[in-house]
């Protein structure tokens, strides 16, 4: 059964009052009051920290459907809105859904790569996921992967299985950048060097592999 239209479809922005930083959407709704100020991970993670009373919310443009809305907000989230250090928009307009496998892929990367900009040029960002990490690896110890979040109890649907796979792929061989290397160790000591290295290595007392805390890898 197709989706009931909404009676009301507007781009609005929402903007952090204390930093200046924004986030642009698309909005449809039968009530204009109904409290919405938008869905981004970062502009939440934001609310979280400087309370909603701290943002505000203006309608920027109206359109008659959703049709046209979704067009809009194509062309106004564009690559370079997402290059200003204020926007707190992850991805394109247009992009909040998966039309297909090729398009979460597409989706997935450009995520990463946005979150990568952000850590290396956004020291609240970046301040606030080494805290994160730092937190999880003293509670989970080495169970914790650096710079994601715990996954417990959950799966992975087979579309994104499939994403991961492909992304992998991407990494293997001379692609990845620790091909043609090795971990070893030598009274505690690990020392990660070059395969064709080894040899040598091995000749004055080192072995293969690298201690972390008490197991050997």
């Amino acid at each position: 059964m197709p989706r009931k239209q909404k009676k009301y479809h507007f781009i609005y922005k929402t903007t952090n009052e204390v930093n200046g930083k924004f986030y642009v959407g698309m909005h449809s709704t039968d009530d204009l009051d109904d409290g919405y100020i938008g869905s981004g991970k970062y502009l939440w993670n934001s609310i979280r920290k400087y309370g909603r009373e701290n943002f505000r919310i203006e309608i920027l443009e109206s359109f008659e459907s959703r049709g046209e809305l979704k067009k809009r907000e194509e062309e106004l989230v564009n690559e370079d809105m997402l290059k200003d250090p204020l926007c707190m928009n992850l991805r394109k307009g247009g992009e909040g859904g998966l039309l297909s496998y090729e398009h979460g892929l597409k989706l997935s990367r450009a995520g990463a790569a946005k979150i990568k900009w952000l850590k290396e040029n956004d020291k609240e960002f970046a301040d606030k996921r080494r805290k994160f990490c730092i937190e999880n690896l003293k509670k989970y110890g080495d169970s914790f992967p650096i710079g994601h979040t715990i996954w417990k109890n959950r799966k992975h649907k087979v579309s994104t299985k499939k994403i991961m796979s492909d992304k992998a792929k991407l990494r293997t061989g001379n692609k990845n950048s620790q091909y043609g290397t090795c971990w070893i160790m030598k009274e505690g000591k690990n020392l990660k060097i070059k395969l064709n290295e080894l040899e040598k290595y091995i000749q004055n007392g080192w072995i293969k592999g690298r201690k972390i805390k008490d197991r050997l890898l």
